[in-house]
């Protein structure tokens, strides 16, 4: 059974026109191509940031955009945790204050439990006083990943999360992800254009070149086809 149901339509003023459509039944799907494919827009899409000017998505059954029937959930009610890039921590916030605003904003004051499991898996409880401004990148990609996860999520969405790591951190950090999936059993649409992230951590990938969905499959299969497809700096 589908997990996620996407299928958009949208045109941009300066002439990017994405056409996408795909299912999510795996716990680990990536969103595969090179820079300017369409990968974030359809993340936003997802997540309620963008609209497209036609489409449906459906997450387990739930319609969270029918621009026919002209459905579009706000960003706070499709359930949906997100994983930016720069991890977008509040400055003024402690580590514990950001983790506990996934907390406050989906009514789970109280549940001490949860939020002690977070910490441990994610190996952050040292950090909790300490503010985003005094943490490394990596530190700051697992406690955004942390406030995600406390926010009880349908679905998580990441985008290029380790883009900005050095490749070493890259790994460790790509660990807690696949921990933290693996035990919340979360699905994820992660944004990628590393070859090495996608053979690592996805099940399925979607491989999408201008807009476009151009394959579908495992990570063997899409890799193979992006190498004989796309420019040879696409997967780098």
């Amino acid at each position: 059974m589908s997990v996620l149901s996407f299928q958009c339509e949208h045109r941009y003023c300066g002439g990017f026109h994405l056409d996408v459509a795909f299912d999510v039944s795996h716990r680990f799907t990536a969103l595969f191509g090179p820079s300017g494919s369409g990968k974030t827009s359809v993340l936003n899409m997802v997540a309620g940031f963008l609209r497209p000017q036609q489409g449906t998505i459906v997450l387990k059954g739930r319609t969270l955009l029918n621009t026919v029937q002209r459905v579009s959930l706000l960003p706070e009610k499709r359930s949906v945790g997100f994983v930016f890039q720069d991890s977008l921590l509040f400055p003024h916030r402690t580590v514990e204050g950001n983790l506990r605003y996934g907390q406050h904003r989906h009514n789970r004051r109280g549940h001490s439990s949860d939020f002690s499991r977070v910490v441990d898996v994610l190996e952050i409880g040292p950090l909790l006083r300490r503010f985003p401004r005094n943490l490394s990148g990596g530190e700051r990609q697992r406690v955004a990943l942390g406030r995600a996860l406390l926010s009880e999520p349908e679905l998580l969405l990441m985008d290029e999360p380790l883009a900005s790591l050095d490749a070493p951190l890259r790994d460790r950090v790509l660990t807690y992800l696949e921990r933290a999936v693996a035990e919340w059993n979360i699905p994820t649409l992660f944004v990628t254009h590393a070859e090495g992230e996608v053979r690592r951590a996805a099940q399925w990938v979607v491989l999408l070149q201008a807009g476009h969905v151009v394959g579908a499959g495992t990570p063997d299969q899409v890799l193979g086809l992006a190498a004989s497809r796309l420019a040879p700096d696409a997967t780098r």
